[in-house]
């Protein structure tokens, strides 16, 4: 799936931080010091570009919600959705409540945020084991788990396809379409880049665990916080040099948390990811190589591990002005879940029945934040996304977060028809960043074709498990905050097809195109507007004026 974390600025700092470790021995405590226009037929106003926004110096952190936030009012490059929601849609009233599909690994229905907007199949009863809709699934009463057994077990970490694809060549089984020499090379190099990063990680990781306990002690006992750290006034030459240290990892929007859990990422990459051995699918109990193949799975809708896609679906549609939390982009929406997306790449054949399932239940837009470089039934994902592109459903799909120019390099689901076409309902989305002078977020996929625009990514605060709140990086972020955009047109102007929300959101983009950019990945400067095919950033106001304007 596409990376959890943005983890390319935490590569950035590993020579900073194993250069400046301080000694391991944590220092005696220290105390620490005290320290409403009407609906028109006239054409609307062409979107701002960078060029006519006053920015002041950039903000030191990442406001919180920054993502709906305005660049002329608050300094940050947001969607400005809460000026959207306050100057043009106050006062009125939606005309639909609008089904978003979320594919994903999961999502916590109790969560306090969202339970009030999950989606909910009113034509089965919930727990009685039946199907009562006759849809071939029991119980679905969220959507469904294309990656759970019957018995209620559940995937939970899977291999890359590589290692899939590998595995057959091994057992003299090659997948039609693959050449077994560029597999085993493509193998061989993530195996290689995976033990490299995960020793280089390791070794960060060991620095962290040394300065924390000495950050703790400085600062009276309390665990180090950014905010913290900043005001504390080193008294020992070990403390200035922990407390530099850690304010490194924090101006790359990294925590101590952060690095370990980069740890164990990588850590599972090696024990499942590219473990030829290990091979969890008896778990659903499907026949893995019939692609007709629709029902199976079970209806555990948060599996094991609900994180990803409960922040996800945080973004598009946390209940707004409840008082909790935090606002989603989108208002009234219904958040449909499927599981099909483990610790792993996920396998074609379930996001081509999670895409089918989405369409066949109401979903009027669907959300996919995940990817992978190899597709080797690429033609069940065509099938099913033209499925659902024929039935105007749009598709909002991540872009991935390699640094990577996705007009070289294959990033699977894509919109690109093996037999020729193109999906004409679907946006693919960069990540952006809160600070202009390194808008494109350095972990972000781009291209000038296959990337359509960008959204805020880096540091987005939302939804997590267990009723509880905090950031994630990534593509995985942009795509939801496109989703919600779109969700919020077509509530407020059903007349609007797939077609025209997409056209409207990527015309209303906020135009970046000159503004000179380290470009992600090699850190070049290059314009932003190279690095997809508006050159600009999603944003809701303008969509919304653009909508109200009849344009």
């Amino acid at each position: 799936m596409t990376s959890r974390r943005g983890l390319l600025p935490l590569v950035l700092l590993l020579g900073a931080c194993t250069a400046s470790a301080p000694p391991a021995a944590p220092a005696a405590p220290e105390p620490a010091p005290p320290a409403e226009p009407p609906r028109t037929s006239q054409p609307a106003p062409a979107p701002p570009t960078s060029a006519e926004v006053a920015v002041d110096a950039p903000l030191a952190a990442a406001p919180d919600a920054w993502q709906l936030l305005d660049l002329e009012a608050d300094r940050v490059p947001g969607t400005s959705a809460t000026r959207a929601w306050t100057e043009l849609l106050a006062g009125r009233e939606p005309a639909r409540t609008v089904v978003v599909a979320v594919i994903d690994g999961g999502v916590d229905t109790a969560h306090v945020d969202l339970r009030d907007v999950l989606w909910r199949n009113e034509g089965e009863v919930a727990g009685n084991g039946a199907d009562d809709d006759d849809n071939g699934y029991v119980d679905d009463v969220y959507g469904w788990n294309f990656i759970g057994g019957a018995d209620g077990r559940n995937v939970e970490h899977e291999t890359l396809e590589v290692t899939r694809l590998h595995a057959a060549c091994l057992a003299d089984r090659p997948t039609p379409g693959h050449d077994c020499a560029e597999i085993a090379t493509a193998y061989a190099e993530a195996s290689q880049e995976n033990a490299e990063m995960l020793a280089q990680l390791e070794q960060v990781n060991q620095v962290v665990e040394a300065i924390v306990p000495i950050l703790s002690g400085a600062l009276a006992g309390e665990d180090p916080t950014e905010e913290r750290v900043r005001g504390l006034m080193p008294t020992t030459p070990q403390i200035g040099q922990a407390r530099q240290v850690y304010l490194q990892l924090a101006d790359l929007g990294a925590t101590p948390s952060d690095i370990s859990d980069a740890v164990a990422s990588y850590r599972g990459r090696a024990e499942y990811g590219l473990n030829l051995d290990f091979d969890p699918r008896d778990i659903v109990g499907d026949d893995p190589s019939d692609g007709e193949e629709r029902v199976y799975g079970n209806a555990d809708v948060m599996g094991p591990d609900a994180d990803h896609g409960t922040h996800v679906a945080g973004i598009i549609g946390a209940v707004r002005g409840n008082g909790v939390g935090i606002d989603g982009m989108a208002a009234p929406v219904r958040l449909m879940t499927l599981r099909a997306v483990p610790d792993g790449d996920e396998r074609d054949k379930d996001v081509a029945n999670a895409i089918r399932y989405a369409v066949d239940n109401g979903a009027h837009v669907i959300n996919m934040s995940f990817g992978k470089s190899f597709s080797p039934r690429k033609e069940l994902v065509d099938a099913a996304v033209r499925y659902a592109d024929e039935r105007g459903v749009l598709m909002v799909h991540a872009a991935g977060n390699d640094g990577a120019d996705v007009d070289v390099e294959s990033n699977f689901p894509s919109p690109s028809y093996a037999d020729g076409g193109r999906a004409a309902h679907w946006i693919t989305v960069g990540a952006s960043n809160w600070a202009v002078d390194s808008l494109a977020a350095p972990f972000s996929n781009y291209g000038r074709t296959e990337v359509d625009l960008f959204a805020p990514g880096a540091a987005i605060l939302s939804t997590l498990p267990g009723d509880t709140f905090d950031r994630q990086d990534g593509t995985s972020m942009a795509a939801p905050t496109v989703t919600g955009a779109a969700a919020v047109l077509m509530a407020w102007f059903p007349e609007l097809d797939a077609a025209e929300v997409k056209r409207i959101l990527m015309e209303t983009a906020v135009r970046f195109d000159d503004a000179v950019v380290p470009r992600p990945g090699d850190g070049e400067a290059v314009p932003f507007g190279t690095l997809s095919v508006t050159g600009g950033v999603v944003n809701l106001y303008e969509a919304v004026r653009a909508a109200l304007s009849g344009n």
